[in-house]
């Protein structure tokens, strides 16, 4: 069976969103019936990756009549962070309510006259990826409003591999918007099977329907597809960053570059006073071996360092020596600590959601508490330690229930 997403299934056979009026039964037939919804540029089809989403549901007759757009806005050209505001859809001519900026999640106004809200936006398989979050918000919004949600499922890049799944576990303390709910960094679920788990332990009274994939098992990685990688945010422009992304996005929490700008965005780190050498020879140290840094050169057209050449190192996690991406942030980060004590600093990262910045790497990680630990120690960290914060005990147990895909 070749792979088709949620919205592939959605388009080949529409009277599926009969799901969603059973939910809420009323006289209207479908072709009167009003739906919102949630996507922007990168939602494509599996079969048709030059056709987006919103255009190949108007096809198959699915009544839009509103769009919800999250971070970077409906068209992917907002940078990271910034604000978006409201705008009309030159594709559909259809208006778009931003969900990063003024609001966050959908104001009951725009959810009064819609039947129901499809949700069909790709994601990278980490929790600090926004678009999770304006997912559990329209979720939160649609629950209280009685409105019907449908999440058209798409694969988790990452996999579904549960003993691949890497804490911490958001703590409460720590709660934003890269961050609400307590689940790891890498979470290992489709975001179809995260509505599930919210529906369960968060939002009971949400009348929730997830349209799942086809042919598309948990042990599949993104190369795995066979589907062609469609950017999902400017600074994501291809699966090899985006299995880099959990562990080297925590360096936005401080003034080390993690090459926004550049073709290889969290595939590298590096500055202008940056070591390359020691920093890998350093990491190896950490992991006995097993992982190599390539020490690379690199000039980003972002902040920081922008327009300034630096030099840095390129990583790749090593899944199968058990040394995911969030554990070869952590070890990369204590690293730098160690070899450039002096240059090193932590700094604010101000977002839309967190203008003042602060906090940041507590927001990312999970857990207040590892900053000073870090301050402290960094020389001393080692692999153990850092399986430590990682290691998940009941992940797989607590999931059980909203999985999806076996």
């Amino acid at each position: 069976m070749s792979l088709r997403f949620g919205v592939d299934r959605l388009c080949a056979d529409p009277t599926r969103l009969h799901a969603l009026w059973r939910t809420r039964p009323d006289a209207l037939p479908t072709a009167r019936r009003r739906v919102g919804l949630v996507t922007n540029d990168a939602a494509r089809l599996a079969t048709d990756p030059a056709r987006r989403s919103r255009e190949a549901l108007r096809a198959a007759g699915v009544p839009l009549v509103r769009l919800f757009g999250p971070e970077h806005g409906l068209q992917l050209l907002a940078a990271d962070g910034a604000p978006v505001d409201d705008d009309v859809d030159a594709l559909t001519g259809l208006p778009v309510i931003s969900l990063y900026g003024e609001r966050m999640r959908p104001t009951t106004d725009s959810l009064r006259d819609l039947d129901g809200v499809l949700f069909d936006i790709p994601d990278v398989g980490a929790r600090f990826y926004t678009y999770t979050w304006t997912l559990y918000h329209v979720m939160a919004a649609c629950a209280e409003a009685g409105v019907p949600l449908m999440v058209l499922d798409r694969p988790n890049p990452l996999g579904g591999v549960l003993s691949q799944a890497e804490g911490p576990v958001l703590r409460a303390d720590c709660r934003s918007f890269v961050g609400e709910d307590a689940i790891p960094v890498r979470h290992a679920l489709t975001l179809g099977e995260l509505a599930r788990l919210w529906q369960r332990e968060r939002f009971p009274d949400a009348m929730l329907q997830v349209m799942a994939c086809d042919g598309w098992t948990r042990a599949m990685q993104w190369p795995d597809t066979g589907c062609a990688w469609v950017p999902t945010s400017p600074s994501m422009p291809s699966y090899a960053s985006a299995a880099c992304y959990p562990g080297t996005c925590l360096f936005e929490a401080t003034n080390v570059s993690v090459g926004r700008g550049t073709a290889t965005p969290f595939q590298v780190v590096g500055a202008p006073w940056l070591h390359a050498p020691a920093v890998a020879h350093d990491v190896a140290r950490r992991t006995h071996g097993a992982v190599t840094c390539t020490p690379v050169t690199f000039t980003p057209t972002l902040a920081p360092y922008d327009a300034e050449p630096c030099d840095g190192v390129r990583v790749a996690p090593a899944d199968a020596l058990g040394i995911g991406p969030v554990a070869l942030g952590l070890l990369l980060l204590a690293s730098v600590m160690t070899v450039h004590r002096e240059a090193f600093a932590w700094v604010p990262y101000p977002t839309a959601a967190n203008p003042t910045g602060h906090a940041h790497l507590a927001r990312l990680v999970g857990r207040a508490d590892l900053q000073r630990w870090f301050d402290r120690d960094a020389e001393r960290i080692d692999l153990a330690q850092v399986r430590e914060w990682t290691r998940l005990d009941d992940w797989a147990a607590r999931v059980l229930p909203a999985l999806l895909y076996r």
